[in-house]
């Protein structure tokens, strides 16, 4: 098995050169574009667009996915702006050589059974996975906090309902151990039949507190295995969060994503997985 690194580079400065450079130094020739200058990659104008295009390929770095805010808002919110920045980055995506992009399933206020509110939330999935599916994406759903598609079961029924080869998992280990929920053994079979696409951070169950990958509760080392005895050969992209963490992205800064990439390496040197 031969996975492909990546990362969220904004995660190492709101800079794109200084994000560069990083990258560089750790010899990963791939980001997950979140956000560049401070702005959210649905935000970008035409001429910053233009400018991380040809930065990219003066680095030789190419997109391994768009980091999209999709789907990170209430279930209640009006749903056809939501479809429209979808076309907006649809668009990004296109100029920017990534067939990948990043989603949610909506936050559920914190007092309802998010089980009234699936048959909202597939709907609403599956629209955003036929626009994909038109513009030749395939939409990864990450499961995170406080959305409909927090815990494993809730992930795998919003894909396998939509039905749709527009629509696959994103697994994160620190979010399903911030819900509580043991990430190899509770969660990887349940998503593995759908994963296109591996975020990496770990995370303590006491607290919550996000730590490098395979110094916490994530069980991040079987996870990797599990995915080398699969024949897993897609792209694993580093969010480390180990500064500041919050709803709509974080932080490491230069050294602690130093950091990050350097427990990733050495799981994958301990279980034998070839990197690129």
């Amino acid at each position: 098995m031969t996975v492909t690194l990546s990362g969220f580079a904004d995660e190492i400065s709101a800079d794109l050169d200084a994000q560069l450079a990083v990258l560089a130094a750790e010899s990963i020739s791939h980001l997950e574009v979140r956000s560049v200058w401070s702005t959210n990659v649905a935000d970008l104008d035409d001429r910053q667009l233009a400018r991380i295009q040809r930065r990219l390929e003066e680095s030789g770095v190419q997109v391994s996915a768009i980091g999209s805010p999709i789907g990170k808002i209430d279930i209640d919110a009006p749903f056809e702006p939501e479809l429209e920045r979808l076309r907006r980055i649809a668009d990004i995506a296109g100029q920017l050589g990534t067939g990948l992009v990043r989603v949610f399933s909506f936050f559920i206020p914190a007092e309802h059974d998010p089980e009234q509110h699936r048959a909202r939330v597939i709907d609403q999935m599956g629209a955003l996975a036929a626009l994909a599916a038109d513009r030749g994406l395939v939409l990864a759903h990450e499961n995170e906090k406080k959305i409909y598609g927090d815990r494993p079961e809730r992930c795998a029924d919003i894909i396998a309902s939509v039905g749709s080869p527009a629509l696959g998992a994103t697994f994160d280990a620190a979010n399903f151990v911030q819900c509580g929920v043991r990430p190899h053994s509770d969660a990887y079979q349940l998503i593995r039949p759908y994963l296109v696409y591996v975020q990496v951070k770990d995370a303590l169950m006491a607290t919550g507190e996000v730590v490098p990958a395979g110094h916490g509760d994530g069980q991040v080392r079987e996870t990797l295995a599990a995915l080398r005895d699969s024949g897993f050969d897609g792209y694993v992209s580093l969010e480390p969060h180990l500064a500041t963490a919050g709803t709509f992205g974080g932080f490491s800064g230069p050294d602690l994503f130093r950091l990050a990439c350097s427990a990733l390496k050495d799981l994958l040197a301990e279980l034998s997985v070839q990197w690129r």
